[in-house]
């Protein structure tokens, strides 16, 4: 059985980061999570016209960017550029997607798991979600993957990284609103 990591622990840093990221360091991106219920798709489970998008939300977060590099082809000048974003994992679960009732009539869409197609609007520009890291462990455990009884109340999964590119927002469809 461990010594350190408890739940109390894991309690104490979830606290500590949360006040970091929220109250001192202060970034944020819109998030834009795609709703599939009204985008339709192929056989696939590709988009074959506009993607539709659920309101967007603000989000705090820790933000890494790439310097953006220009690629010149036929068509002329291209930038790229590469961000990478650390959300606390709690705070993503709490947050409320849509004031609409579900198809099933239940309840309303809570929390964000970040998927592939997702879109961010960071400093005026729009980022496509690539891809998602979700192994950032405190005391390198996870009590919802736990092998022994022993370990259920020990670590703590803490954030999801999420890596993305600029896409142009005439390739989006989407309308620049206030926040």
């Amino acid at each position: 059985m461990s010594l350190f990591g408890t739940s109390r622990d894991a309690s104490l840093i979830r606290h500590i980061n949360r006040e970091l990221i929220n109250n001192i360091i202060e970034q944020q991106v819109g998030y834009y999570k795609i709703d599939l219920a009204k985008t339709t798709s192929n056989i696939y489970g590709e988009s074959n016209g506009q993607k539709i998008f659920f309101n967007p939300v603000l989000i705090n977060c820790l933000i890494e960017r790439t310097p953006p590099t220009w690629e010149t082809d036929s068509i002329g000048p291209d930038v790229k550029q590469d961000l990478t974003v650390r959300f606390l994992r709690d705070d993503l679960a709490g947050i409320k997607l849509s004031t609409e009732l579900s198809d099933d009539g239940k309840g309303f869409t809570y929390g964000i798991v970040p998927e592939v197609g997702d879109i961010m609007l960071w400093n005026n520009d729009y980022y496509e979600v690539d891809g998602t890291i979700e192994n950032q462990l405190f005391v390198g455990k996870d009590p919802s993957y736990s092998y022994s009884t022993d370990n259920d109340n020990f670590g703590s999964s803490i954030s999801i990284i999420v890596n993305s590119h600029y896409t142009r927002n005439e390739k989006l469809g989407i309308e620049k609103d206030r926040l």
